[in-house]
């Protein structure tokens, strides 16, 4: 096989790195070059987060050390029966890429996964011996993101988190049935190991306040994880089920969906079509309800039908149509929990109502400055000078409250 060029080696890797969309850079430490020396920070110009028209995040340089892989997963363009071109950096190039993009302004940190070869323990060392290099041969101060490999080494998995600031695990599939039905050389039970084995070094480098001597750092940005949704028959509830125990069980940071987009040559047990890219969106917002709102998994599902989201409106919309014997809510009294169900009311808008709530009563005008926009908030609620009366229950109020088809203009 002839030798690729550096330049098409990048091409090839960074298409075959598109698809997984666990690239976040948010909630490391603070690291500034100008102040400890060498290159790069996680902070003054900051990780710039750049989002392409799908959604996916492309402020990081996001490549794979390798295309090749001894794995042959149904859902994977890499896997080892696909017909796809090959290409394998070597750890000096990926170094060298990532400082030369950085200094050109280009990204502000590097996200590195990669095709297993020849073994876990040896690709997630090769992965290990980038991140190393960067911090140790150079001082490179930026975001690092390292994929996991599952059954790698703990002592393998140890040395990464002292060189990244994010970890990530991708348990690829929302079911275990799932996984062993679409990738059978994977078992569930190590993609699980592996993040406990990072929640528990977690854990061990928390600073504690108390104590002279801290413990070593290890991934500042913790462990996050992606699940590919469409690619099977699990529904939503499936997805944030498995969502939902992966947070409380691991403590992850982030769960990243992303939508099944066909592959070539692929088998026939897979969809010919992806799944409605707005599934994609209304899992996240789903996602953010769980983590932030206090919603549990049956109350969102509840919104929708057959165990699927409601693709029109929003989870939170939905949800408060099938409860408005639950409304409306009186602004000025409710306690915060309820505050945050009201649609239209984000985090922000209810820490503002509760501060402001305590000077003098709120009026609409209020809640409309404080929140934005009134039109989703009004049906939902009280305040000194407004009920909704008839509203709340209006066989109607589902429509109005529907985003209207807007009309395309090619200029």
């Amino acid at each position: 096989m002839a030798a690729l060029t550096l330049r098409r080696k990048l091409a090839v890797l960074s298409d075959a790195a598109k698809y997984d969309a666990s690239c976040a850079s948010s909630g490391t430490e603070k690291r500034d070059s100008r102040q400890s020396g060498g290159i790069g920070s996680t902070e003054g110009s900051g990780i710039c987060h750049s989002y392409a028209p799908d959604g996916r995040c492309i402020s990081l340089l996001k490549i794979l050390l390798t295309n090749f892989c001894v794995y042959d997963c149904v859902y994977c363009v890499n896997r080892s029966s696909s017909n796809v071109e090959r290409a394998r950096f070597s750890v000096e190039e990926v170094v060298r890429l990532t400082l030369d993009f950085y200094k050109r302004n280009y990204i502000e940190g590097l996200f590195l996964s990669s095709g297993i070869i020849r073994s876990p323990d040896y690709t997630m060392e090769e992965l290990v011996r980038v991140a190393r290099s960067l911090r140790q041969d150079h001082a490179f101060g930026g975001y690092i993101h390292l994929k996991v490999i599952p059954n790698a080494a703990p002592e393998i998995l140890a040395e990464a988190g002292r060189w990244a600031d994010r970890l990530s695990t991708n348990i690829e599939m929302p079911t275990d049935v799932g996984l062993e039905t679409f990738a059978p050389e994977k078992r569930p039970g190590e993609i699980r190991t592996a993040m406990a084995n990072i929640r528990g070094k977690l854990v061990e480098a928390k600073p504690d306040k108390k104590a002279k001597a801290q413990p070593a750092k290890f991934a500042p940005a913790g462990q996050s994880t992606q699940m590919i949704v469409g690619a099977d028959k699990a529904d939503d509830n499936a997805v944030l089920t498995r969502a939902a125990g992966l947070y409380s069980g691991y403590k992850l940071r982030r769960v990243y969906y992303s939508a099944f987009s066909p592959i070539p040559d692929s088998s026939a047990r897979l969809p010919l079509k992806p799944p409605p890219l707005m599934r994609e969106h209304r899992l996240y917002q789903a996602d953010w309800l769980i983590r932030f709102y206090g919603f549990d998994v049956p109350e969102i599902v509840s919104g929708g039908s057959d165990g699927l989201l409601d693709l029109a409106i929003d989870p939170k919309l939905a949800w408060a149509l099938t409860q408005r014997h639950k409304f409306p809510v009186n602004i000025n009294r409710a306690d915060r929990e309820m505050l945050l169900r009201v649609p239209g009311l984000g985090t922000r808008s209810v820490e503002r109502i509760i501060a402001t709530r305590r000077h003098h009563s709120l009026r609409l005008d209020d809640l409309a400055r404080i929140a934005g926009s009134i039109d989703k908030v009004r049906p939902f609620v009280e305040t000194v000078d407004w009920t909704p009366g008839g509203l709340t229950d209006d066989h109607k109020l589902r429509s109005k409250l529907e985003p209207q088809p807007e009309q395309l203009s090619l200029f």
